[in-house]
């Protein structure tokens, strides 16, 4: 990988917490942001950093590991530590990456951070995508895409950082190979997360205005809510 693994320690037993620090520092795909003694700092911690992983411990005083995970909208991946093989089951419902059984050995962690290195690295993939145009391969970040428009037998892709790029292809084959973007019309799709208001039968992103069916109207305000994303009416 080309950038770190950003990451947090959080466990409230002193030994536990140094020994994971220690085995961080050994592998240089990771970089430790912060430690926290309880679930309680860590929240505080989560209101400025951002981290991509997170090395979580189960029981803690007042507030335990899953208990902070189910409470965070958006939270960052986990790896979660506990001397209670039995809380490892209700971990994996929660989507973590893997879960270790205290005392941890090295050996062991490693294995918890390849496969967080693995998820990363697939993530990363999914995040960008190659357009033709006039020959030559355009690498875009979903991110930047703003939205796609049919034209006939081409699709325009409209860009953050690229403009507007057009390449021979059909709007069914965009869907399928970039399904997070949401059909807000028979030749329109769109980034939610690029939309800034809902204006009658148009959907805002920024100054750009693009078409709105009615008919897609009750699933795009579904798809906005999960994301967390609250526009004014």
């Amino acid at each position: 990988m080309n950038k770190s693994i950003t990451c947090i320690v959080t466990d409230d037993e002193p030994m536990a917490r140094k020994g994971l620090e220690g085995y961080i520092r050994k592998i240089p795909s990771l970089q430790l942001l912060a430690t926290c003694e309880d679930a309680l700092a860590l929240r505080k911690v989560l209101e400025t950093q951002k981290p991509d992983l997170l090395f979580l411990d189960i029981e803690m005083p007042q507030l335990s590991g899953i208990d902070l995970l189910k409470s965070l909208h958006d939270p960052p991946k986990v790896i979660l530590t506990t001397a209670y093989e039995e809380f490892a089951l209700e971990g994996f419902e929660l989507d973590v990456i893997d879960y270790l059984l205290k005392p941890v050995s090295f050996e062991r962690f490693t294995k918890a951070v390849d496969k967080a290195i693995d998820y990363f690295q697939s993530r990363s993939a999914s995040e960008a995508i190659f357009i033709k145009v006039n020959g030559c391969l355009e690498k875009v970040l979903i991110a930047d895409v703003l939205f796609v428009e049919a034209l006939e037998n081409y699709v325009a892709f409209h860009t953050t950082k690229h403009g507007k790029l057009v390449t021979h292809a059909t709007l069914k084959s965009v869907i399928t190979s970039l399904p997070s973007l949401f059909q807000t019309h028979k030749s329109f799709l769109v980034n939610i997360k690029k939309i800034t208001a809902i204006r009658g039968a148009n959907v805002l992103l920024g100054s750009t205005e693009v078409p709105l069916s009615k008919s897609k109207m009750g699933n795009l305000k579904m798809a906005l809510s999960t994301q967390g994303i609250m526009l004014n009416p």
